[in-house]
């Protein structure tokens, strides 16, 4: 496949691979359902809504929607409860991909990490990854971890990447570069994630991490700037030019990612990975662009690894 460079391309390659069924857990939210109208509409989705049935189909009737276009699971005992079945669904196969409706990321990740029907892929490292297109740039960056992993050490760094890569991988970026980002460029053993970085770096030059080309540390402007990273003097293939940012721990990751979001102009997706399914996880105060585009994000990685 092309390497998808931009949302609206990722958009249309998700109706190429779709329909995927799509389980909502807590679905009676306008804006959730919003997004998965649109997706169902593109033929990117077929969808189980989960959740209280009466609140579902009172949504479903505000906008206008067809409840026969969905397949509803009435679950009243709550958010916990409709969490729990709606990743039964997918975990016994009648569903591919798992959504976070209107509920709590607390009770939602309960149900993800149930130990007889959660989704939790024996003991792989489970992270999140945005994905952002950005005007002035011809490529998506995917930046890791901003939401789950507080203080990643050498080792949870390591899935992270992983992780991460094997998303990129079914963006069609067959050898993603790979920026481990830190205040400075440069090793400082007073600065613990710089340390990290050069051990990534190393550990790619040598083979230990596939399917990718990873340098570090490298500060933001050296990452995605050639002219910054020319100006410094770093001369390497990921300097420049990066796909994806690896951020050191979750405040200045999610700093980042709201940095792009409200200074930029640009669009922006988010999954979980590390799963036995792909898993939109979105904040409950995102659009519903974003809700659409994570959707389509997650449809295109149960594709690739149907494969």
């Amino acid at each position: 496949m092309e390497q998808i460079r931009n949302l609206d391309q990722l958009l249309v390659y998700a109706r190429e691979v779709g329909p995927k069924k799509l389980s909502v857990a807590c679905a009676e939210d306008d804006v959730v359902m919003k997004a998965v109208e649109e997706a169902r509409a593109l033929g990117i989705v077929d969808a189980i809504l989960v959740g209280n049935g009466e609140k579902i189909k009172a949504v479903l009737d505000k906008m206008g929607l067809d409840a026969a276009n969905y397949e509803i699971v009435d679950e009243k005992r709550g958010h916990a409860a409709a969490a729990l079945r709606a990743v039964e669904l997918v975990s016994t196969g009648q569903a591919d991909v798992l959504m976070k409706g209107m509920l709590e990321t607390a009770d939602f990740l309960r149900g993800v990490l149930n130990k007889e029907v959660g989704l939790r892929n024996g003991k792989a490292l489970l992270s999140h990854a945005y994905i952002h297109q950005i005007e002035g740039y011809d490529h998506l960056f995917f930046v890791s971890d901003g939401v789950f992993n507080l203080y990643p050490d050498l080792k949870a760094k390591i899935s992270i990447v992983k992780n991460v890569v094997a998303l990129t991988h079914a963006f069609g970026l067959d050898n993603p570069k790979v920026a481990v980002l830190g205040a400075v460029e440069v090793v400082n053993p007073d600065m613990p994630p710089t340390v990290d970085a050069a051990a990534l770096a190393q550990m790619s030059r040598r083979g230990q991490i596939k399917g990718c080309t990873i340098d570090g540390p490298l500060a933001i402007d050296n990452a995605v700037s050639e002219e910054s990273a020319k100006h410094k003097g770093i001369k390497s293939e990921v300097a420049g030019r990066a796909d994806v940012l690896i951020v050191p721990e979750i405040e200045s990751g999610n700093i980042l990612v709201k940095s792009i979001v409200y200074f930029s102009k640009n669009k922006t997706a988010a999954i979980v990975l590390g799963t036995k399914a792909p898993i939109v996880l979105t904040s409950r105060a995102d659009s519903a662009e974003t809700k659409l585009l994570s959707i389509a994000s997650a449809v295109t990685l149960a594709a690739h690894q149907a494969k």
